[in-house]
């Protein structure tokens, strides 16, 4: 059917290491042998914090910042505060990068590239149908392909999730790396524990087949988009819907969190592209101007630009708080299926049925001109 086949294509000793990301540190220990991650949002900091009281706040909140640690971390937070200081329309973060590329199939495949010599390194076998979600942990040792999750290092399977009753079409972990999330054919999404497989919850709701599901930066919260003409944000903690995303007037194709959690954007086969404010629940702006479906819709790293594909053979580039369109990217000779902002925003990679990487030097010249 058009519509399946539409969304198949688009889509008890501790070691404890501190890192500073988007407005906020990632704390990243060993349990037992193995290893996992805990976030500490900051994102009301500004230049005029008592950074020594807030340490002191973490410090009994959180038991893996003991006394031996504070002084790092102070030091971490006063260098995150100084550039707050000295530059206060910038955002800033650290994103772990990795040096291999994923790729699923319709051959049933799933193969893991080296980035810098293109040597396959694993073959991941045992997919009953065809490969069209997945997507690395956040720690790069696990990837999730479709039902199965795969060790990077030995290439052998982890485990099978087994619950839904049809495929599934999209899936993410969150920022921590212990849950990922699921969203199906069958209408349902569902949250999972990383470590075990375990099912947490099933969120039932949508009356239509799923087309995206991911957690906000901070885990409170889960969008879902579905061909039901809706998105839904669900209380991450208890599964329960919290509100209802509406305004389309045809299957929505993709959504997405801007990095701070404060905005959401909709993609829409109507053509056209929303912005929601992730608090009130309201549109803000609404995106105009590709002439037919718009397939992937995403913001960049800094949340000041929004990028979309379309089945009109173009990308285009967008202002997130006015929706006025600031470039066209052209140069497809078929439907955009996919596109996406490096993890510094100054390069756009565009792909239909093969990845095709705009021109970088051109790119970069017009895309730092939008963002200085």
């Amino acid at each position: 059917p058009r519509r399946r086949s539409r969304i198949l294509r688009y889509c008890c000793h501790h070691k404890c290491f501190i890192f500073v990301y988007f407005l906020g540190i990632m704390l990243e220990y060993e349990k037992s042998g193995q290893l996992k991650t805990k976030s500490i949002d900051l994102l009301d900091l500004d230049p005029s914090t008592d950074v020594s009281a807030l340490v002191e706040e973490i410090q009994k909140a959180e038991p893996l910042i003991t006394a031996s640690r504070s002084d790092q971390v102070k030091l971490l937070i006063q260098r995150l505060q100084n550039k707050l200081g000295q530059h206060s329309n910038h955002k800033f973060y650290l994103f772990k990068v990795i040096d291999k590329i994923a790729t699923g199939s319709f051959d049933k495949t799933c193969k893991l590239w080296s980035v810098e010599t293109g040597k396959c390194y694993h073959t991941f076998r045992g997919h009953t149908a065809e490969i069209v979600c997945l997507s690395f942990n956040p720690q790069s040792t696990l990837v999730a392909t479709g039902t199965k999750l795969w060790d990077i290092q030995s290439g052998e399977e982890v485990f099978t999730l087994t619950g839904h009753s049809a495929e599934i079409i999209s899936l993410s972990f969150n920022t921590s790396g212990n849950r990922i999330i699921t969203g199906s054919f069958d209408h349902t999404v569902t949250v999972w524990e990383a470590d075990t497989g375990r099912k947490v919850y099933t969120l039932i709701g949508h009356c239509a087949e799923i087309s995206s599901a991911l957690f906000n930066w901070d885990c409170s919260l889960i969008l879902t988009g579905s061909m039901d003409k809706t998105c839904k944000l669900w209380d991450a903690v208890n599964g329960k819907c919290v509100a209802t995303l509406t305004g389309h007037d045809d299957e929505i194709l993709d959504s997405c969190f801007d990095y701070a959690g404060k905005l959401i954007a909709t993609a829409s086969a109507d053509g056209t592209a929303r912005i929601f404010s992730a608090a009130t629940r309201n549109c803000v702006t609404k995106l105009e101007g590709h002439e037919g479906e718009i397939s992937k819709i995403s913001f960049n790293p800094q949340g000041n630009r929004l990028l979309t594909g379309s089945s009109d053979k173009t990308a285009r580039i967008w202002d997130a708080q006015t929706g006025q369109c600031l470039q066209v990217l052209e140069g497809h000779m078929d439907e955009i299926f996919s596109c996406a902002f490096n993890y510094k925003g100054d390069i756009i990679i565009t792909g239909r049925g093969e990845i095709n990487p705009i021109n970088s030097a051109l790119l970069s010249n017009w895309l730092l001109e939008f963002l200085s």
